[in-house]
């Protein structure tokens, strides 16, 4: 096995094979790469987070940062990892050449980033940050905001963070209360507090620039009233230099389950502990227009959504490898009809129950792998795709997908973390291996980001059903497709048929919901709702997947390594639509009763 962070193969697979991404260069914008540039971002990336990001995992988790009341401690190999990352231009990897970018397309930057979420989550959240802050400050920031910020931010100096939640508020932003008044030379002073700020305060970098959700004096309640502001750590000089400290300070930081290796804190805004120009108050630029704060951060919010998808599969990846990797290699017991006590004892890979948990992780996590990187090139085409009518559908699919796209990864991937600690026994549950960091790591991913709930309300209650259902009846001609190119396949057919099936059910559960009137009763069951729906995603991704794998096999895999790894696909699909998809008829057949079972419950029954 040449890595257990993620299969080449595999990667080659999906963005070659699947998704066409050497086509992307036809478009002006990516003119110069090829496949072979492709190539070659991804071997720079896989290195770095190979030699850089992975030897200080268990390091990172074990010695969280600390905090002595005046700053961050931190262990120094982040800060080397970092810097890796930094000179090898990846910190502005999906950007123009003018911010010192390759220009790549986010499918293959993105796919370059899933080695470091594999490698070592907690150090690669600083960058993800950074890139997102760096993402939502070009959309919406002014063009003095852009050189302020962005420029220092994509070329490594400054990292970003994103501020939405409050100790008395959590998920529910329209109860936020940290306000921003503004000044007589056009910036705000915001006061106020922000909980769970992950990457908050530390030393790895010049500057910490925050992106605030606050309301003005007098905004309207809700989320109507909030508005977002710039607000760093260290104030910018006009020639680009650092100036004073903000009023910005760190009042401690958060010890979480997992995820230990990125710092998280409680900041105040505006304690007058740091008064910039003689006054307290953090200092602070509004982005983008007064009161449409939320509309801003969401740029961001959805980006980030994606990438904590693509965090939960990469780690559901490598821990199905380490797991395999594992079951290849111990000896235990005998087959079935092996009665010979003295007889040698087989790998766990010989147990067909071994195999069942195997197959399990591959399917979650190839599956996943191959839809968040859909949804990176559903970005790339909302961007640069030739009509304006591929362009629209683009950005359809991907705002029906990303609910999907966050929270599916982030529960079965979950799953799939459980059973690499399953493969391994009892020494799966020791910090002997490291599928039980694995496992609490992935643990945050149904929670940051909008909870698994939150998505579940979010698919249901909006997304299926915006611009009149118009994004659900694309996905439907998407899944239609596919399913006449599987059913002229004798391996696919059957499959075909089933995933039609299943999304005719869906479909109709869908009217169903929508159609009893009662907001309450319709998503009273939107979790379950979301894992059929995903379910069903990802069976249209697996039947995909089957569909060039059988393909390539009809027309001569080539080398012996060639058709084990398309033989394996199929087993994969095989698995999902026998094991998996089935399970959408038990969730459609909770949601057309419309049970209110969790309705009737009273908080004193329990």
């Amino acid at each position: 096995m040449d890595s257990k962070l993620v299969s080449r193969r595999d990667l080659a697979f999906v963005l070659y094979e699947l998704l066409d991404v050497e086509t992307l260069t036809r478009r002006p914008r990516y003119a110069e790469h090829s496949r072979e540039t492709f190539d070659a971002a991804l071997d720079v990336a896989e290195r770095i987070a190979r030699d850089h990001f992975a030897p200080h995992n268990r390091a990172g988790d074990e010695n969280e940062p600390t905090f002595d009341g005046e700053r961050v401690s931190i262990i120094p190999q982040v800060g080397a990892a970092l810097e890796a990352f930094v000179a090898a231009g990846l910190m502005a990897a999906e950007h123009d050449a003018e911010y010192g970018g390759m220009q790549l397309p986010l499918a293959v930057a993105k796919a370059c980033f899933a080695f470091f979420n594999a490698a070592n989550v907690g150090t690669a959240s600083y960058p993800f940050l950074t890139i997102g802050s760096a993402n939502l400050l070009l959309a919406h920031g002014s063009a003095a905001q852009i050189d302020t910020y962005v420029r220092p931010m994509l070329a490594g100096r400054w990292f970003g963070t994103m501020c939405l939640s409050e100790p008395q508020a959590g998920s529910s932003l329209s109860d936020i209360r940290t306000l921003a008044v503004p000044q007589d030379d056009g910036t705000y002073r915001l006061t106020g507090n922000k909980m769970w700020i992950s990457a908050g305060d530390h030393e790895l970098s010049e500057n910490i620039v925050h992106l605030v959700l606050a309301r003005t004096p007098g905004a309207p309640a809700g989320v109507k009233g909030i508005s977002l502001f710039v607000v760093p750590k260290y104030l910018a000089r006009a020639d680009g230099g650092i100036g004073e400290r903000n009023d910005v300070v760190l009042a401690g930081l958060n010890h979480k389950m997992g995820y230990r290796g990125t710092v998280n804190t409680l900041l105040n805004f505006g304690e007058g502990r740091f008064r910039p120009g003689g006054r307290a108050g953090a200092v602070g630029g509004l982005v983008g227009e007064l009161h449409r704060g939320l509309a801003c951060m969401f740029h961001m919010m959805n980006e980030a959504r994606i990438g904590v998808g693509l965090g939960a599969t990469m780690l559901g990846y490598t821990a199905y490898l380490h797991a395999l990797d594992y079951a290849r290699g111990r000896p235990q017991g005998r087959h079935p009809r092996a009665k010979d006590p003295a007889s040698p004892q087989v790998p766990i890979i010989e147990h067909a129950d071994v195999r069942r948990m195997l197959l399990a992780q591959k399917a979650y996590a190839e599956g996943a792998l191959a839809l968040n990187l859909y949804c990176a090139r559903l970005v790339d085409d909302e961007r640069g795709a030739e009509s304006a009518a591929a362009r629209e559908e683009a950005g359809l699919l991907l705002e029906l997908l990303t609910p999907v796209a966050k929270s599916w990864p982030s529960q079965w991937c979950q799953e799939g973390n459980s059973l690499a600690i399953q493969v391994h026994g009892g020494y799966g549950y020791t910090r002997d291996y490291p599928v039980e960091q694995f496992y609490r790591d992935q643990r945050l991913n149904p929670i940051h980001e909008g909870t698994h709930g939150i998505q579940a309300i979010d698919l249901l209650g909006r997304k299926v059903a915006q611009k009149d259902g118009a994004a659900l009846r694309l996905l439907g001609r998407e899944i239609e497709k596919a399913c006449r190119e599987a059913g002229a396949l004798r391996e696919t057919v059957h499959w075909a048929r089933a995933l039609g099936e299943a999304t005719a059910r869906i479909g109709l559960t869908t009217q169903k919901l929508h159609a009893a009137g009662d907001p309450d009763r319709m998503l009273a069951n939107a979790a379950a709702y979301l894992e059929a729906f995903g379910h069903v995603v990802v069976a249209w991704v697996w039947l995909r997947a089957a569909t060039v794998a059988a393909r390539r096999l009809a027309d001569g895999a080539g080398a012996p390594g060639e058709e084990a790894f398309y033989r394996g696909k199929l087993a994969a699909a095989a698995f999902f639509f026998r094991w998996e998809l089935p399970k959408t008829a038990a969730w459609c057949d909770l949601l057309d009763a419309l049970d209110t079972t969790t309705l009737d419950m009273r908080d004193d029954w329990f």
